[in-house]
Formats: C-alpha cells, sequence, structure tokens
C-alpha cells in the first residue's frame, strides 16, 4: 500500500492516523506542497491525482483521493479495529463530526487558500493572520459547545474509542496551534486532544515525525 502525502498536510495527518490505528503498513510517498512551485503540480502526480492534493492512496487494486473517501475505503477493507460505531445513528453522528472539521472547518486555513489570500487578493500577513484565527475560533467554538454538551462523547469524540471524528479533529488541533489559536482554551476539546495523543497511533502519525519532516 502507498500513501502519497504531505508530512504538514491536515488531510494526510488524518490518513496516517487511521491506518496506524488499524496497524495498517504503507510506503510513505512525499509530495512537497511547496518546493519548486508544488510537486502536487507535476505531470507524474496530476497522472495520480488530476485534483492535485494529498493524499492519494495506492493499495494495488484501486486509487482513492479525498481523506474522508480514503478513510471510508479503509473501514470497509480493512474493519479491524473499526472507526465507525455499529448503529446508523452513532455512524452518522460520527461523519457529521468528521465531516464538519474536514469540510467547514479545514478549508478555510488550507494552503492553497492562504496562497490565494496574500497572492491574488493580495493581504498582508497580519490581515491573513486575522482571516485565519477568526474561522478556528470559530469553528471550535462551535465544536467545544457541541462535544461538551454531548451525550455520545466519551474519551474520545464519540464514546471511549477512537473515530475517524478524532482523525479529523487532531490534525485541526495541530493547525489551531501552529496559527496561534491555544487548544486549552477549549476545555472539552484539549481533553479529546490529550486522549489522543496518549496513544502511539496519533503520536506516530504526527507531522514532526515523517520521513518528509523539515
Amino acid at each position: 500500500m502507498k500513501l502519497y502525502n504531505y508530512f504538514r498536510s491536515s488531510s494526510s495527518y488524518r490518513v496516517r492516523i487511521a491506518c496506524n490505528l488499524k496497524g495498517l503498513q504503507y510506503e510513505y510517498l512525499p509530495i512537497h506542497l511547496n518546493r519548486n512551485g508544488g510537486e502536487q503540480f507535476s505531470e507524474e502526480f496530476l497522472s495520480l491525482n488530476p485534483q492535485a492534493l494529498v493524499p492519494v492512496l495506492d493499495d494495488g487494486e484501486s486509487r482513492v483521493s479525498q481523506s474522508l473517501a480514503i478513510l471510508e475505503y479503509l473501514e470497509e477493507t480493512h474493519p479491524q479495529t473499526p472507526l465507525l460505531p455499529y448503529a446508523s445513528k452513532d455512524r452518522a453522528a460520527v461523519r457529521e463530526l468528521s465531516q464538519y472539521i474536514a469540510c467547514e472547518m479545514h478549508p478555510l486555513n488550507n494552503l492553497r487558500v492562504l496562497k490565494f489570500l496574500t497572492g491574488t487578493l493580495g493581504l498582508d500577513e497580519t490581515q491573513k493572520q486575522t482571516w485565519i484565527t477568526h474561522w478556528l475560533r470559530t469553528g471550535l467554538t462551535a465544536l467545544e459547545r457541541q462535544l461538551s454538551t454531548s451525550p455520545t462523547r466519551g474519551a474520545f469524540c464519540f464514546s471511549d474509542r477512537p473515530t475517524i471524528a478524532d482523525c479529523c479533529f487532531v490534525p485541526q488541533a495541530f493547525n489551531a496551534r501552529r496559527f496561534g489559536v491555544d487548544i486549552a482554551e477549549y476545555p472539552t476539546l484539549a481533553t479529546i486532544e490529550r486522549n489522543c495523543e496518549a496513544l502511539d497511533a496519533f503520536r506516530d502519525a504526527h507531522p514532526s515525525r515523517q520521513p518528509d519532516t523539515e
């Protein structure tokens, strides 16, 4: 199994966590998103993923891009150590959290969005930082409110076992800290993050521990 990814990509980080939780081995193939104008735009990589995005998972039978699709694919092809609960309503709850983080929060501080802000739109670094922190705090505040009152929250986002929601949350917490937003301001989220980071699967997926870390 091959995973084309970038050490600091939140989407790649999610998939690394899921693979670790499931005990899946993969070949780490780095795609640098900044070097030489971005290796994701090379003809070689575009032949793998015309979207010019990481991650891409290639298991020899299928090639899948988009991190949530990859997580669902891994769940279906490697059901051991499930990352979705059994009941339909519970699976929907985990997917709701995952999609909120991956589809609503993350895109607003994604690398290509930030480059558009400072490049095409001409925002300076202060304005860019204002954009980032505004949307991070908006998202984290809503997530804290939801999880702090959730009857299904346990040690993790849902119950006492990691799910796809935790695979999505931890990279977003990393991003928040990187951009100067302290997760400690959100006590429920901070507790969940600590519980995740106590597991090797999360620690080993951290950007600082990848072969292409800079």
